[in-house]
């Protein structure tokens, strides 16, 4: 994933809202909602999100290794969610293209798009990386070896992957396509003594949006999940999402508080991200946010990121929990 707001080009204003808190409970589903809240319980819509399977899949491409462009766990990981969406019995498109990244290698990308329902209209877009960091850059030791990449990377895949798998079956009234980008995480590092190479981040996204999967795609709008499965994460309001995607924010937000999740889903906006649904919305115009952990206060990410402590230690089944089923909700309050 890409570096800190503080350390890339692009930025947004920070607004630092009321003091955080961080929320302590072992059981999401449990937590009181905020104070002002309507009386009427809220009932959802959506099945329960099983973050029991969702860490299964996060387990699963562990398993092989990281999934870096260019080695034998790479090519299990894209074959490992081929076969899955094709199971599923979504319709199921494999992206290759070369791409040259910002030390000149050239590795052929795998992005892979599966849609329910594709001749609905109405689409909704989720996406989230499945690569993982070629080099450990923010660790004090081994930075160049590549990291496990259980948050960032794996845990976006493993909640849309159990999103995938109930809606299969579900008599939701829109379409959805899952979208599994490639070589995100490939990006030039801050201390690198290379010429500095422009948009080096989210390639496979990059390339998608100028060569769409189908002609003309487009979709309502767009969710990225990006590090949604570490112990003790919050999700605040990203700055590109805010000034790109204002109302779809705002939608999955209250959501999330209806929920109960609003102690995750935290009513602050920190300063902007480069990320995937950053060319989402500037390439193709689709409306896009991200679901990212990142320190509301700070604009940081957690003490994880691009160390070789992202492995299955740190992911927190709650917090799948807490994401998957409020992306599902969105779905099915569509």
């Amino acid at each position: 994933m890409k570096l800190s707001t503080s350390m890339k080009s692009l930025f947004w204003p920070l607004l630092l809202a009321l003091t955080f808190i961080a929320c302590n409970s072992n059981n999401p589903d449990s937590e009181t909602k905020q104070k002002g809240s309507a009386n009427t319980p809220f009932i959802p819509k959506s099945p329960a999100f099983n973050q029991d399977s969702a860490y299964s899949w996060i387990e699963q491409q562990v398993a092989l290794g990281p999934r870096v462009p260019g080695t034998k766990s790479h090519a299990q990981g894209a074959e490992l969610i081929e076969k899955t969406l094709k199971r599923f019995g979504l319709q199921t498109i494999v992206q290759s293209a070369p791409i040259t990244t910002y030390d000149g290698k050239i590795f052929t990308l795998k992005n892979i798009i599966a849609s329910y329902k594709p001749d609905f209209q109405k689409r909704i877009l989720l996406l989230a990386h499945w690569d993982s960091r070629h080099i450990a850059d923010s660790d004090t030791a081994k930075k160049n070896i590549p990291i496990d990449g259980a948050d960032d990377g794996a845990s976006g895949v493993g909640v849309l992957l159990e999103i995938a798998r109930q809606i299969t079956n579900s008599d939701l009234n829109l379409g959805v396509d899952f979208f599994f980008t490639d070589l995100e995480d490939y990006g030039q590092p801050n201390e690198s003594n290379l010429p500095k190479m422009e948009d080096s981040w989210c390639l496979g996204t990059q390339y998608w949006a100028k060569n769409p999967h189908i002609p003309g795609y487009t979709a309502n709008y767009g969710i990225l999940l990006d590090m949604v499965g570490a112990k003790g994460a919050v999700f605040p309001k990203e700055g590109t999402g805010v000034y790109f995607a204002p109302d779809v924010v705002d939608k999955v937000w209250k959501i999330a508080a209806k929920l109960g999740y609003n102690n995750y889903f935290v009513d602050e906006r920190t300063g902007s991200t480069t990320d995937d649904h950053l060319y989402v919305n500037t390439l193709i115009n689709i409306p896009c946010i991200d679901i990212v952990h990142m320190k509301p206060t700070t604009g940081s990410y957690g003490q994880h990121h691009h160390t070789h402590q992202d492995n299955l230690s740190i992911i927190d089944k709650n917090i799948l929990k807490v994401v998957g089923q409020t992306v599902m909700e969105t779905l099915y309050q569509e």
